[in-house]
């Protein structure tokens, strides 16, 4: 797949710089077609938004802000909220003001157009893009997968181990990889990240029978409290008083069982700070077709299929 980076990605690369400049290049941009980036520093009252090109000023005239801004279909504060930060766009053309200085007319819309055009007629299912969380809501986390374009990262396809907020795992600016799981026909994308985040059985090579280690509690129930080991990965300990959900614990592995998919802990204490984490990927491909959780002498099977 070509690649259209998320807002950000390309502010500070040569190629970014060498399309800025002077007035001159910043022409050949335009007539190029190249989708370039810079930082927004002022949203006026009409909603434009200017731009710091570093040789000259650009502008973004407010229904090219974004898509669905002049159709009423996207709500301007998705112009308000881009001020203090790098914004993409296609170069219009450069006109001079009545003191003959030069200014830019720029298109974030065109670019975002560009990219969504470009995912919608080649992406499929299965294909991994690079992200960027915009914001968390309780349901899900929205990403920024081009240019502005964003998708939904729906809560339960974050991690195999349980989340009550997607802020359990992500925060906004992290840059991830992520798999488009589906294509709406209206064009609507959502992404899924647990799959690329290993096995049971890759994540449970890390954990022997007989250590001690830290977790976070993810459920507290009756017959024992879930304890997290890592993202794709929760074990069960016995009951323990005052334990709580987010919690960071010190726990015992009591044994790890392969065929029943099962890692038996026990509490030892409960920890002053949750447990730093941190995604790591076990798959480094660009697509992938299937992905079995379960282990294959495993009983209960897990397999996800794009």
């Amino acid at each position: 797949m070509k690649e259209f980076y998320p807002e950000g990605m390309l502010l500070k690369s040569q190629e970014n710089a060498k399309w800025l400049l002077s007035a001159d290049s910043v022409s050949s941009a335009a007539a190029d077609g190249v989708i370039l980036e810079a930082m927004a520093v002022l949203c006026d009252r009409s909603h434009d938004i200017t731009v710091d090109l570093g040789c000259m000023k650009g502008i973004i005239a407010r229904e090219e802000g974004a898509i669905g801004i002049a159709e009423g279909k996207t709500r301007d504060i998705a112009l308000i909220s881009r001020v203090g930060k790098p914004v993409c766009f296609k170069v219009i053309d450069v006109q001079y003001d009545s003191f003959g200085i030069p200014f830019a007319r720029l298109s974030r819309r065109a670019a975002q157009e560009d990219c969504l055009d470009y995912i919608l007629s080649t992406a499929e299912c299965g294909d991994i893009i690079a992200a960027k969380v915009t914001h968390l809501e309780t349901f899900g986390a929205f990403l920024d997968i081009g240019c502005g374009n964003i998708a939904l990262l729906p809560i339960d396809s974050i991690s195999v181990s349980r989340i009550s907020h997607p802020s359990d795992r992500l925060s906004v600016g992290d840059n991830l990889k992520v798999i488009i799981k589906d294509i709406a026909p209206d064009g609507r994308i959502t992404l899924s990240l647990k799959e690329l985040l290993g096995t049971w059985e890759e994540n449970a090579q890390s954990f022997l029978q007989g250590q001690t280690v830290s977790g976070i509690v993810r459920s507290v129930e009756e017959y024992g409290i879930f304890v997290e080991l890592a993202p794709n990965l929760a074990g069960l300990a016995e009951p323990s008083p005052d334990i709580r959900v987010g919690q960071g614990v010190c726990v015992y592995i009591k044994s790890v069982i392969p065929e029943k998919m099962k890692i038996k802990l026990i509490i030892i204490d409960k920890l002053d700070c949750r447990p730093t984490e941190k995604i790591k990927y076990y798959y480094e491909g660009n697509h992938i077709d299937k992905f079995c959780y379960s282990p294959d002498d495993c009983r209960k099977q897990i397999c996800i299929s794009f």
